[in-house]
């Protein structure tokens, strides 16, 4: 199934059936009077979060919903029937936006969760409802109301409590796979994940979801790459893990690249608490890791955490302090030397 978090679509409320004027007419019935009936209100637009949904394909086959429009009143006092509704079943964690791509409309956050998106218009009133004192046989109905026609933008934001950030083949898909069921693809090559990943972490005894998204390169803030596409996946993450490639030789460089694209990106990736980590440790000495840590330590003015990926160093204490951020307690500690 192909990965889709951006949709336009078009749609329209039912319109209202039209009053119906109607006279009374029976046998040995001399004063009949007025019985149009109502037109029947149109149907309305909505959307509701599913569950079991992470993309936002369906939408790339069928772009347009149309709610049904209410039937026409009837004499005999009968009013039409009510147009159907019409159910976008979108993904939890969609947004939607109006037609400027700005203005949030609702934000889908729980299963179940649902928002009106267009009314379906009235129905008129049919002759009865204008019979009076004074006017005793009316001869004119309402027309029913238009339905609501606009322009919608579905977006999807994954929801997941920690984010993996870092520059391509940092071993983000790696770290995923090691400490969780997902099974991302993994190469020796730059851009091997080209759309977002979620797995399910595990640690002593608590679980929480991890997010990995496609790698980000110096300008992302300004379209370059692929993860300008997907940074919108992490904003509802609580806490994100920043992971640099332990074997480059510029670390400090790669730390800032990715710390200067989250703050461009949005004020709220750029605030939002971040874990650092050492990565690729596994094919280091242990005098190199030790300078590559410090050097880390004073660009990010914080504790450096450790870690292997492939060899699974590390890692449960990487997953103790994200989870402990996720609950608001204290972020990182200090996890001493290396010991390999």
């Amino acid at each position: 199934m192909k990965f889709l978090d951006l949709a336009k679509v078009y749609i329209r409320s039912g319109g209202g059936g039209g009053g119906c004027v109607s006279f009374r007419r029976e046998k040995f019935v001399e004063f009949g009077g007025p019985d149009g009936g109502d037109g029947g209100n149109g149907g309305n637009v909505w959307a509701e979060a599913v569950d079991g949904l992470n993309t936002l394909i369906d939408f790339r086959y069928q772009q347009h919903f149309f709610a049904k429009s209410g039937q026409p009143g009837m004499g005999a006092q009968r009013t039409g029937k009510t147009g159907e509704d019409i159910v976008l079943k979108v993904p939890v964690g969609t947004e939607i936006l109006d037609e400027d791509e700005e203005t949030v409309i609702a934000d889908l956050t729980t299963v179940g969760q649902r928002v009106l998106l267009a009314k379906g218009g009235n129905g008129g009133w049919g002759n009865l409802q204008f019979k009076s004192a004074t006017n005793r046989a009316p001869a004119r109905a309402n027309a029913g109301q238009d339905g609501v026609e606009r322009t919608i933008w579905l977006r999807l934001k994954l929801i997941a409590d920690a984010g993996l950030v870092g520059l391509p083949n940092a071993g983000k898909s790696t770290f995923l796979a090691a400490v969780s069921n997902a099974r991302p693809k993994i190469a020796d090559y730059p851009f091997t994940t080209l759309v977002p990943n979620l797995g399910v972490v595990g640690v002593d005894g608590h679980e929480f979801v991890m997010a990995d998204i496609p790698g980000l390169i110096e300008g992302a803030s300004e379209g370059r790459g692929l993860g300008i596409q997907f940074l919108a996946h992490v904003e509802r993450c609580k806490v994100l893990l920043h992971l640099v490639d332990g074997t480059s030789s510029t670390i400090t460089k790669d730390y800032r690249t990715i710390v200067h694209e989250l703050e461009a990106y949005s004020d709220i990736l750029g605030d939002k608490p971040r874990i650092l980590a050492l990565n690729k440790c596994d094919a280091l000495d242990k005098a190199t890791i030790s300078t590559r840590r410090r050097a880390l330590e004073k660009a990010s003015g914080g504790p450096v955490m450790v870690i292997s990926g492939v060899a699974g160093t590390g890692l449960q204490d990487t997953l103790r302090a994200l989870y402990r951020t996720i609950q608001g307690e204290t972020p990182v500690e200090d996890t001493g030397p290396w010991e390999p």
